[in-house]
């Protein structure tokens, strides 16, 4: 029916009658198979076998395994290792204290002597980042006191100076330079 037949007035009584009577069924549809737009059916119809493996975890240690057998149409698991989901045994694994968590035990500081301490100090960690580690430390500690006593200051001079007196120090600065 288009724009003007409105205008030109009603409708004849023939296409009226042929608007009524039910159109010969003249269409038709390819089988999947034989439609060439699908692709390779066969290759999409196979069935693919997908093995996943997991790391275990501290509860439960070893490798973990799943595989697969996935087509287009379904998807069934045919192995999983315990400890994955989907292993069934689950239910043994069920804890009854309903998420309620274990008590902390609760660990105090001790006071630690003098002697302890050094004792701790000793170990390899002091010192960590020195070049040649705690055996140079050591080398270092023994050249040191060694060349202690030569270079020892005048008490004497600074203890009696007056407060604030700059003096000793401009002494001391004398010896280093000569």
């Amino acid at each position: 029916m288009g724009l003007f037949d409105r205008l030109r007035g009603a409708k004849p009584a023939s296409s009226a009658a042929e608007a009524n009577k039910p159109k010969s069924d003249d269409t038709f549809f390819l089988e999947p198979e034989a439609s060439s737009t699908l692709g390779d059916v066969s290759l999409m119809k196979r069935s693919n076998t997908i093995r996943r493996t997991f790391p275990g975890t501290l509860d439960s240690p070893g490798t973990k395994e799943m595989v697969a057998e996935v087509s287009s149409m379904e998807a069934r698991l045919e192995k999983v290792s315990e400890g994955l989901p989907g292993a069934g045994g689950d239910e043994a694994g069920i804890s009854l204290t309903g998420g309620v968590p274990k008590p902390v035990k609760k660990t105090f500081a001790q006071v630690m002597s003098q002697a302890e301490l050094e004792q701790r100090m000793k170990g390899s960690a002091v010192g960590v980042n020195v070049p040649g580690g705690p055996a140079a430390i050591k080398k270092e500690k023994e050249e040191a006191a060694a060349a202690a006593p030569a270079v020892q200051p005048q008490i004497s001079q600074l203890a009696n100076a007056k407060p604030g007196a700059i003096d000793p120090f401009k002494q001391m600065v004398k010896e280093l330079n000569s």
